[in-house]
């Protein structure tokens, strides 16, 4: 599996610990019955990911994250693509800060590439749950 991480039109971001966010990527596709393939995290510009959104996902608005999975039977490969604009913006309204809401949204595309959805209000809550549960896990890491 090769999980890179990915700054496109962005600096990059000294304090996201990589390694120990790749091993979270691989438990959270593995608890998922999922074998890791190829994929990107690709952090990136609001304008970048709204072009995205319009072209593929025909919505014209903004977004914090936008995943592309591919599966090869039970083995994941995938694009995910993020607004660090989006991130930063969101981690002022939520009061979060950037490096927890960043790795949240890292953790909502991997459950993503799982097959897990959030368009209904209890599939909402699952997702949210996940990630919790998830940032719970990668905070006790060493």
């Amino acid at each position: 599996m090769a999980v890179q991480f990915i700054f496109q039109e962005v600096a990059p971001l000294k304090a996201l610990q990589k390694n120990k966010v790749k091993s979270l990527i691989r438990q959270i596709l593995t608890d998922f019955s999922f074998l890791p393939g190829d994929i990107n995290y690709v952090f990136t510009t609001d304008e970048f990911l709204l072009g995205i959104n319009q072209q593929y996902l025909k919505h014209d608005d903004y977004t914090d994250i936008i995943t592309f999975p591919n599966y090869e039977g039970n083995k994941v490969h995938g694009d995910v693509l993020i607004s660090l604009e989006r991130i930063k913006e969101n981690a002022v309204e939520f009061k979060t800060g950037l490096l927890p809401e960043l790795l949240r949204v890292i953790i909502h595309g991997t459950l993503h590439l799982c097959d897990m959805t959030d368009k209904t209000p209890a599939q909402r809550k699952a997702m949210t749950e996940k990630e919790d549960f998830y940032l719970g896990v990668l905070n006790s890491m060493v």
